[in-house]
């Protein structure tokens, strides 16, 4: 692979660890630009978690230093996505997902009327909601979302940050902190399958995660200077881009059914 291809690799991981850290789907970015170099769709989704878990190490330290989550916050509802992601990571080796495209468009349209009609309880948080041991209905929301999150990483920011603003309580900055924990504890997990499976490009992954690292550390500083009115306008413009990608991608399912 050509020197400047490395750069490129760098810039992208940049971009989505940007993306990553106040929103989500930025690994649709670093996925497709690792299969556009000649990976096979499985090897660029095993390879993209080395980059989230670097990325992570640092949007989480930078977020911790900055005062903005404590840790019990964050170990309990991990805990279901841990065992949710590494079930999910065992399905993701052999990965199809037209109709799991399709049905979370949907559900993104469902969140993106809530941010739209709702703004407060993503702006402000719910004062007291939060319990440091989770709820039955918390076990189960973050269950299915590390499911999702170990089959494939992008996109799953937005359900964690809708589980952690609609069920937890929390604002926008609080639950961009805790949602960069819980992937930061259950992403090991899913890149041992895939290292198991032999689906990582550990180079590129390196390469990509560099740029992810950068990303996320600007991110954090960035949601923590301009606050939950600003992540909550760009979750707007990223679910409504993500959303309208995935309708657009599965045209041909939709048209098969008319």
């Amino acid at each position: 692979m050509e020197w400047y291809n490395f750069l490129l690799v760098i810039l992208i991981g940049l971009i989505a660890g940007f993306i990553n850290t106040l929103a989500g789907s930025g690994s649709i970015i670093s996925i497709v630009m690792l299969m556009s170099l000649g990976l096979p769709p499985n090897v660029a989704n095993g390879t993209n978690r080395i980059a989230i878990l670097m990325q992570n190490i640092v949007g989480v330290a930078s977020f911790k230093k900055q005062k903005v989550f404590e840790w019990k916050e964050g170990i309990w509802l991990a805990i279901p996505a841990v065992i949710g992601a590494t079930i999910g990571a065992f399905s993701a080796v052999n990965l199809k997902n037209d109709i799991m495209e399709v049905v979370i468009a949907f559900i993104l349209l469902f969140m993106l009327g809530i941010l739209i009609i709702k703004p407060d309880k993503w702006i402000k948080g719910q004062a007291g909601k939060f319990k440091e041991k989770p709820s039955i209905l918390q076990i189960i929301i973050f269950f299915f979302i590390g499911l999702y999150g170990g089959f494939i990483q992008a996109g799953v920011g937005f359900f964690l940050l809708a589980g952690l603003v609609l069920s937890a309580g929390f604002d926008l900055v609080k639950s961009n902190a805790i949602k960069m924990l819980i992937v930061l504890l259950y992403i090991p997990f899913t890149i041992a399958i895939f290292a198991y499976n032999h689906q990582i490009n550990y180079l590129l992954g390196f390469m990509l995660g560099l740029g992810n690292m950068l990303g996320a550390f600007i991110g954090s500083k960035i949601s923590v200077k301009w606050g939950p009115k600003f992540i909550r306008y760009f979750l707007i413009i990223i679910i409504l881009g993500f959303t309208i990608k995935l309708l657009i991608d599965n045209l041909p399912f939709f048209l098969t059914k008319i």
